[in-house]
């Protein structure tokens, strides 16, 4: 087995997912240079369809374990889940890079380490695990390795909501929002926590979510929302 056919091999194991059609997989890590080289098939369309599927599954992800987020912080954290930079990180996470097939010369030029062509082939190879195995496959294929970032994505936007609220409070002369846990619920693998934020003076607001944090980050970002809508 020569090198790439090893990196593909293991790119396969990583993804959790074996081809029945190889032939997508190769497509779908085939860069546009090939076929200026050589009429090869490369994956620009798998790239557009990848663009799709991997928006779809980040979105219901985030609905799902966000439920009380409102629409612009579901749409801030999105962008941030998806874009190119986050795609080429987790390619490096799979180390697509060594599995890609490149033109001679942008293989010298550092294509491998390119955020773009990572970026693109990331969102490629996931149209080709749609394709081949179907969205059950490629929803378990996000989950594994977009699991990194969208905790760090989720996080961040945790950390703003309940900053933002601190500072609109202390604004306004109010001591420290107040956080309490309502209650738990849901299963030990997928559980609900409902938390309930106070300011003095201001009715409370309450939000779910999977973990304490993103509860907090949820209810705070309602608060915040309905006041400084007034």
């Amino acid at each position: 087995m020569n090198r790439r056919a090893g990196a593909v091999a293991a790119l396969e194991a990583s993804l959790g997912h074996s081809f029945k059609d190889k032939t997508l997989l190769e497509r779908a890590l085939t860069h546009v240079s090939v076929q200026a080289a050589a009429e090869q098939v490369h994956n620009e369309t798998l790239e557009f369809l990848g663009d799709r599927v991997l928006g779809l599954l980040a979105a219901e992800s985030l609905v799902r374990g966000n439920p009380a987020w409102r629409e612009g912080d579901l749409t801030r954290t999105h962008a941030a889940l998806v874009n190119g930079s986050r795609c080429a990180q987790v390619a490096r996470g799979l180390q697509i890079g060594a599995a890609l097939r490149l033109h001679g010369s942008a293989s010298k030029e550092g294509a491998r380490e390119n955020d773009r062509i990572l970026g693109d082939a990331m969102e490629a190879i996931m149209a080709a695990v749609y394709l081949d195995g179907g969205l059950e496959v490629a929803r378990d294929v996000f989950k594994s390795a977009w699991s990194g970032a969208l905790l760090e994505v989720t996080r961040q936007a945790a950390k703003d909501s309940k900053t933002a609220l601190q500072e609109w409070a202390a604004g306004r002369g109010l001591a420290p929002p107040l956080y309490r846990t309502v209650s738990r619920a849901g299963s030990a693998h997928a559980p609900v926590f409902t938390v309930e934020v106070r300011l003095e003076g201001i009715s409370p607001e309450r939000a779910s979510a999977a973990n304490l944090r993103l509860a907090e980050k949820a209810a705070a970002a309602a608060l915040l929302g309905r006041e400084a809508g007034r």
